[in-house]
């Protein structure tokens, strides 16, 4: 077989087969394949034994001699045995075989020659206007074809493309093997073929061409005919993806915004070097910006920065105001420039176009430009790549926004749009840095909105966050340039004030208090609020931020303690108290777990006749380490650590126990009155705990009593008087401790379930020689009276004293005169006494 037959790559071979035929040296076949029998139409009996050239003209023997070289490829018509032709291409070699010598013939034939050679024809006069490389290659994959769009894209060498193989055109110059293999698997299927692949241009450098491979085949016999393929130059295409591809890696990589917008001008320059190209930026007042401008000289870049957009505003600006592309052909004479003649404009640019980047809500963030020389203009080149470049340019931008959108909602407060706590704290750091350097005072002020937790229980969510942004306003008013407010949560506001010393901040604090209780209006509501405000100073109450923002804190809760709509400076003293309560509290809440606590009982005696009214339980604590801590101050620390209502539930049930103890002891006490907080007549869950406790302990209900103070009428929570009543309905009794020490209301009194009123101790110390003690007192028994109330006065002393209010009608009575608090285990013992006595 001949040496090109066998060299040729498998890729670049078709599938069309070859005849093959053997004759001696007598010209008489000795042999024919299978292909030969088709092709010539008969058996290989019937040819064996014919002179050859009734087969193929021109191949004896004698006449290429003894020595007759190999494989010279001659074209002529083949006759068939039923008088048909086939054009094909014939060689013929000498071999030898047993010793004698014999002659190959290989046919290769050129099917439906005729209908070739015109659909050839019609196929060259298109294939000769197109702008897209056409090859044509025969069956062995030769290139018998190459239009002039293929010879003018790529480097073939100096002879053209024409008796190259496909695999030496394709995969030769490049090393495209994987491209040899795809195109003779698409050939085995008789399938097209599509793919991407690198070649060699005209100017020796690379070209990325769409190569498109179809397999023509002989609709009757499966044949293969040959190969057309359509090449499209996408070089461009290849160029701008990179571009895309560089962009989106500086995006993924987090990249600045300086830096990508530099990488897409000056790919961008690279793609078309003939142009300077820039990216102007729009700022908020709708002035030019430059983002990037690499290859624009430095001078001029400069004076394009600032300029107003607008209507004469030059390319960059014309587009921006006009929200479409502007093309300038001649800077020197367009109106557009008018107003900026005297900019120094790059030697050899005569125009500029711009096209305006708009983020997907139609806003327009910035312009891309190509500033060019005489005679160039936007070529469609030139407008894809702007398009592309414009596109990405948006795509950077709208990233960047929206990373700005994360960190703004990563530090603004999305209700009232203030500074929240992180960047709060930041910005104190940044304050107290400088206060350092220059020696300034520093003033953080913590403002709390007072029983605003009342309003979003009581009017809503929705109303609260009303009163929030207004008091947002308010206090970002009040502020000199500069001071810096944020919410830290809740109805917590922050305010850091620089160059601020004590009186000044004092100043700050009472402006603030007087406008935030201004009325407010809210859901066609007229609140009237206070707030509270605690305030710590910079160098004195600390020099970092996280004992500033502690100790202010801390002063805004002792501001709250003093009775709130005030404001407090943080001391070092107030620092050891807070400390003190904080180490008293872990120890209160070990007491409580460890039922540490104990209770004491007080006789309430009725004055008309001296017996027994009834007990009241009083809380007592006695720490191993603290000694006796009064009530007075345990039970205002446990409301503010959360521990009160452990306290009550605690004192109910221990109330409960030991009454009925003393009924199985046969001590006869009518009831036990046990003191609840008015925090745990918010949740209610004081009902059902003393409803357990009485069914617990097989009570009456009449056996128990609940003494609350005056704040549970104060308390505006929608569940205080709902709970008071739900106790009554389980037939325990209410009494009101301390009245007429508050500020009580008379209608709220009315609507709560009270059956019995306690005249505070503090009117007993002036009760015999102050007539106005006698009225009050007076007073308050009376109400009781005219509300069917029992009339308790508690820190009863003198005889006198007792005299005077069974006189007045009071109805019974507690206090040293009777018995001071007594143990559990002694009241049998004092009962005794007294009815001995």
């Amino acid at each position: 077989m001949d040496g090109k037959m066998a060299d040729r790559p498998a890729a670049a071979r078709a599938l069309g087969r070859e005849a093959v035929v053997f004759f001696d040296q007598n010209n008489l076949v000795t042999f024919i394949n299978t292909d030969a029998e088709r092709l010539w139409g008969l058996s290989q009996a019937e040819a064996i034994g014919r002179d050859v050239g009734e087969l193929i003209p021109g191949a004896h023997a004698s006449s290429r001699g003894k020595d007759v070289v190999p494989a010279i490829e001659l074209a002529l018509d083949i006759v068939r045995d039923d008088g048909s032709r086939v054009e094909g291409i014939v060689s013929v070699t000498r071999a030898q075989h047993k010793r004698e010598t014999c002659y190959v013939a290989l046919v290769r034939p050129m099917l439906n020659g005729a209908a070739h050679n015109k659909s050839l024809a019609a196929l060259t006069a298109v294939a000769e206007k197109t702008d897209r490389g056409v090859i044509v290659a025969d069956a062995y994959g030769k290139v018998i074809y190459g239009n002039p769009a293929f010879h003018d894209m790529l480097d073939a060498g100096s002879d053209g493309a024409a008796g190259l193989t496909l695999a030496e055109l394709f995969c030769g110059r490049l090393e495209n093997a994987d491209f040899a293999d795809h195109v003779q698997d698409a050939l085995d299927r008789r399938v097209a073929l599509s793919e991407d692949v690198p070649l060699k241009g005209k100017s020796g450098m690379e070209v990325w061409v769409s190569a498109n491979v179809t397999p023509v085949v002989d609709r009757q016999s499966g044949d293969l005919e040959q190969l057309v393929v359509v090449v499209a130059d996408i070089t461009h295409t290849r160029l701008v993806e990179d571009l895309q591809r560089q962009v989106l890696s500086a995006l993924a990589a987090d990249a600045p915004m300086a830096d990508i917008m530099d990488v897409l001008c000056r790919q961008a320059h690279l793609l078309a070097p003939e142009v300077l190209c820039s990216i102007m930026g729009i700022t908020p007042d709708d002035r030019l910006t430059v983002l990037a401008a690499p290859s624009l000289p430095a001078e001029f870049a400069a004076a394009l920065e600032g300029i107003a957009i607008g209507p004469r505003a030059g390319s960059c600006g014309t587009a921006a105001f006009r929200g479409t592309p502007v093309l300038v052909e001649d800077i020197a004479s367009s109106p557009l420039w008018e107003d900026h003649r005297d900019l120094p404009i790059p030697a050899g640019i005569t125009g500029c176009w711009s096209v305006p980047v708009k983020l997907r809500d139609g806003k327009v963030a910035a312009t891309f430009a190509f500033y060019f020389p005489k005679g160039r203009g936007p070529t469609p080149w030139l407008e894809n790549v702007v398009s592309s470049c414009s596109d990405l340019c948006a795509l950077a931008m709208e990233r960047f926004e929206a990373k700005k959108r994360i960190e703004m909602l990563a530090n603004v407060d999305s209700l009232t749009g203030l500074a929240n706590r992180r960047q709060l704290h930041a910005v104190l750091e940044e304050l107290l840095t400088e206060a350092r350097a220059l020696e300034q005072p520093v003033a953080v002020l913590y403002l709390d909105i007072d029983h605003f937790k009342d309003v979003n229980e009581t009017l809503g969510h929705s109303t609260g966050d009303q009163l929030l942004v207004e008091v947002a306003r308010r206090l970002k008013a009040q502020l000199r340039t500069g001071d810096v407010v944020g919410r830290t949560g809740g109805d917590e506001f922050l305010i850091t004030v620089h160059d601020c010393v004590a009186e000044e901040a004092a100043r700050i604090a009472r402006r603030l208090l007087e406008y935030v209780a201004a009325p407010i209006s809210a859901q066609a509501l007229h609140l009237t609020m206070s707030a509270s405000v605690g305030i710590a100073l910079y160098p004195e109450h600390g020099a970092d931020a996280e004992t500033l923002l502690k100790h202010a804190d801390t002063a805004l809760h002792e501001a709250k303690r003093k009775g709130r709509g005030k404001f407090h400076f943080f001391t070092e003293e107030l620092n050891r108290r807070v400390l003190d309560r904080l180490v008293l509290s872990v120890a209160l809440r070990e007491a409580i777990e460890n039922r540490a606590l104990r209770l004491v009982y007080q006789p309430q005696v009725l004055l008309a006749s001296g017996a027994l009214h009834g007990v009241e339980a009083l809380a007592r604590w006695t720490d191993p380490i603290h000694g006796d801590v009064p009530a007075t101050r345990f039970i205002p620390l446990a409301e503010e650590y959360g521990l009160i209502e452990s306290i009550d539930e605690w004192a109910v049930e221990a109330s409960c126990q030991r009454i009925a103890a003393w009924r199985e002891e046969g001590v006869e006490v009518p009831h036990i009155s046990v003191n609840l907080s008015p925090l745990s007549f918010r949740s209610g869950d004081i009902v059902g705990f003393i409803s357990g406790a009485l069914r617990e302990y097989s009570l009456k209900p009449s056996d128990l009593r609940v003494e609350i103070t005056e704040r549970v009428m104060m308390d505006q929570h929608p569940n205080s008087f709902a709970t008071a009543r739900a106790i009554e309905a389980l037939g325990v009794r209410i009494a009101m401790d301390d009245f007429g020490t508050g500020y009580s209301s008379l209608s709220a009194l009315s609507r709560l379930p009270i059956a019995e009123l306690k005249i505070d101790r503090s009117f007993m110390l002036s009760l015999e020689q102050d007539q106005n003690a006698q009225a009050l007192a007076t007073a308050v028994i009376r109400i009781g009276h005219s509300l069917g109330m029992t009339v308790v006065a508690e820190g009863v002393e003198t005889r006198a004293q007792a005299d005077l209010l069974r006189f007045l009608g009071c109805h019974a009575a507690q206090g040293f005169l009777f018995a001071r608090p007594i143990e559990a285990a002694d009241i049998g013992s004092w009962l005794a006494a007294r009815r001995a006595g």
